[in-house]
């Protein structure tokens, strides 16, 4: 063979070889993830703490902010996700950068900036584990993750599987990346955040699939979706299930009825409630791009929470699902997000809604166990077996007539 055809068929391989891994890398499961990436410092007393003085504890950084924390999770559970942010060119913003990196995950999304002031919060918590104050500076997501940012990514928001947006972001970031979504056909994940940046939601309902508030949440997005209706706090202390949805039922019907299709209704001890106007098994329409590379997780769970165990029956509804016995509890900071994290991988994964929030529950579970945010590492043998005991243990409560 000569030199020149020598040289033709190695360039040829290399092409052949370039555009298999460009295939591999185009075939993964990229959600993208749209939000805060943010520096929390935790202060963690020794004894229960007092007002006008200090107690003695420990202090320790941990990288947070909700988008990041389910862009963390979602990676560690077997699924490549894209974020898209802003960072300052600070202490904390290289903290947060290098921690990324290490990861190895794509910063392409990810704004830089001498003139951005990275996003912090400083939490103190009681002695249980829960946050008893904190203090957020986080203007800085609202002025630098804007729509034009955003527009850039046009390309990763259409092959995505998924979109997540959290509500750190601006009125104007949020429509311009569920309107993008929209444009292209990737349905629309809603993280509430907190009571105040839940009402947010306003402008967006009528793009959102996905949506997991807590009760809070809820009756703040219900409030600001339908101010005709005044919706009041519930009386959470000794309710069933059955009062719980009674309760919430008109809040939860509102959000439907704005155009939302999924509404993941976190209650902490009691579980979740999925609750749908639509078959729960309707995934294959609204999330066509979704693949099966995560093969792990999802041999993992299909070995022990068997596929279409709700396929019955004519349509939606509200589904409870129970809460995981806990080993100990050491912070409850990031169990929300990996809750959401687990779901959003399992979807993008190729298991079907049922068995997602299973997992994102088992998800959760492992956060609470855990200093950090989101644990240094999944085992993914425990995950499967929690969200086994999640799934044979759900029930579907209430049928869509009732919503």
């Amino acid at each position: 063979m000569s030199k020149c055809s020598l040289r033709s068929s190695n360039e040829r391989l290399q092409w052949l070889v370039k555009s298999e891994n460009q295939k591999e890398e185009e075939g993964e499961a990229q959600a993208v993830i749209i939000g805060g990436m943010v520096l929390d410092i935790h202060a963690i007393p020794s004894i229960p703490p007092n007002p006008r003085t200090t107690v003695p504890g420990k202090v320790r950084y941990a990288a947070g902010g909700v988008a990041r924390n389910i862009a963390e999770c979602v990676s560690k559970l077997g699924t490549k996700p894209f974020m898209i942010s802003a960072l300052g060119s600070d202490i904390a913003g290289n903290m947060l950068l290098e921690y990324w990196k290490s990861t190895g995950l794509s910063t392409e999304g990810i704004r830089m900036g001498n003139e951005i002031q990275t996003p912090v919060v400083s939490i103190v918590f009681d002695t249980e584990g829960e946050s008893a104050a904190a203090v957020a500076s986080v203007e800085s997501l609202e002025q630098f993750l804007t729509p034009k940012w955003i527009q850039q990514f046009k390309s990763n928001i259409s092959s995505a599987p998924i979109v997540m947006v959290d509500a750190n972001l601006s009125p104007l970031a949020l429509e311009a990346s569920c309107q993008l979504a929209a444009e292209v056909g990737t349905p629309v994940w809603f993280e509430p955040v907190s009571v105040a940046k839940s009402r947010r939601i306003v402008s967006v309902a009528k793009y959102i699939t996905f949506t997991s508030p807590n009760e809070d949440e809820l009756i703040a997005m219900a409030n600001a979706l339908s101010p005709k209706h005044t919706f009041s706090p519930i009386q959470k202390e000794a309710s069933t299930i059955t009062s719980l949805f009674q309760q919430l039922k008109p809040a939860i019907s509102i959000l439907l009825e704005k155009g939302i299709k999924v509404v993941i209704l976190t209650l902490g001890s009691k579980g979740v409630l999925l609750c749908s106007k639509k078959h729960f098994n309707f995934l294959h329409s609204i999330c066509p791009k979704r693949n099966n590379n995560n093969k792990r997780l999802q041999e993992a769970i299909n070995l022990v929470c068997p596929v279409g165990r709700f396929s019955g029956g004519g349509g939606g509804g509200v589904v409870h699902f129970p809460a995981v016995s806990l080993a100990a509890v050491v912070r409850l900071t990031g169990a929300g997000d990996c809750l959401v994290g687990g779901v959003v991988a399992s979807v993008c994964g190729g298991l079907d809604l049922m068995q997602s929030v299973a997992v994102g529950i088992a998800t959760a579970k492992a956060a609470v166990e855990v200093e950090t945010n989101v644990p240094l590492q999944f085992d993914f043998d425990h995950i499967a077996e929690d969200a086994r005991s999640v799934y044979l243990g759900a029930k579907v409560v209430f049928s869509q007539s009732m919503l």
